[in-house]
């Protein structure tokens, strides 16, 4: 039975070993070589102490940390009241509807609702308020990445609300808690694991964001996810693209590291 269990095994360790080990492998060897394939540590050494590269650092985390935090605020309500709801699982379905829809076609349909004469603006005329550049800014770009994320948040926060034990909610009114403190003492950090979860699911994400920045921000937003896909595509610059790659592995390991369940001494973890 052992040797059988071990059998099946076998694909999930392969898939490990050649779509995550491998790749990840790859990118730290290749993050050590220079423009000419020579071994150096050049890469890590101006990643460091450039200014540039480091403000896009900066940039990255501000960015995701705002899409993020948006999205929390909108997702936690949005949860809360869905599980609330008679047929949730309907309105669950129809939230993750869009996650089913390709990305590249959810920004151009952004493109045409934001661009200069695009409906946004159509109503804006209307209304008499006038054009307005919202195409190619922080706001578009902010609101476009929030809508793409708010499924991957709403899911796990879901979750974690709908495994609550409802007695738990009881007992807290029974013992005369009001409904504020019912959610600050009780549902909330039950949940806690959720938002968690849907912290992950969006931060880590958001950090790498290209095609978004190329297409709604119109490369006004810079991070470390168009940095690289400048070094592969235009400047053939692998090792320093490859460099920052590591460095976006090691924040998003640092991200899960911070947001993950950790254990007592005892082994049991704590929430």
């Amino acid at each position: 039975m052992t040797s059988t269990k071990r059998m099946y095994a076998v694909p999930y360790f392969l898939w490990l070993l050649l779509f995550v080990a491998a790749p990840v492998l790859l990118i730290v060897y290749q993050s050590f070589l220079g423009i000419n394939g020579q071994f150096t540590f050049a890469n890590y050494t101006n990643y460091f102490t450039s200014a540039t590269y480091l403000e896009m650092t900066v940039n990255s985390v501000i960015y995701a940390f705002i899409i993020t935090l948006i999205t929390l605020v909108i997702s936690y309500p949005a949860a809360y009241v869905l599980n609330k709801t008679k047929h949730k699982q309907l309105w669950l379905m129809l939230i993750i509807l869009p996650t089913w829809v390709n990305l590249l076609l959810k920004a151009y349909a952004f493109i045409g609702i934001f661009s200069t004469h695009g409906s946004l603006n159509q109503f804006f005329a209307f209304i008499g308020i006038g054009q307005q550049q919202i195409l190619f800014t922080d706001f578009s770009f902010i609101f476009v990445a929030t809508y793409i994320e708010i499924p991957f948040m709403i899911m796990p926060i879901f979750n974690a609300l709908e495994e609550m034990n409802p007695s738990l909610i009881s007992a807290s009114r029974d013992l005369g808690a009001n409904s504020v403190d019912t959610f600050r003492r009780v549902i909330f950090p039950l949940s806690l694991n959720g938002v968690k979860s849907g912290v992950q699911a969006v931060f880590i994400p958001s950090l790498s964001l290209f095609m978004l920045t190329r297409l709604i921000g119109g490369n006004r937003v810079i991070t470390l996810g168009t940095a690289i896909e400048e070094h592969f595509l235009v400047t053939q610059n692998w090792g320093m693209g490859s460099t920052i790659g590591v460095i976006l592995i090691l924040a998003m390991l640092l991200i899960m590291v911070a947001t993950g369940e950790k254990k007592r001494k005892g082994g049991e973890k704590t929430r």
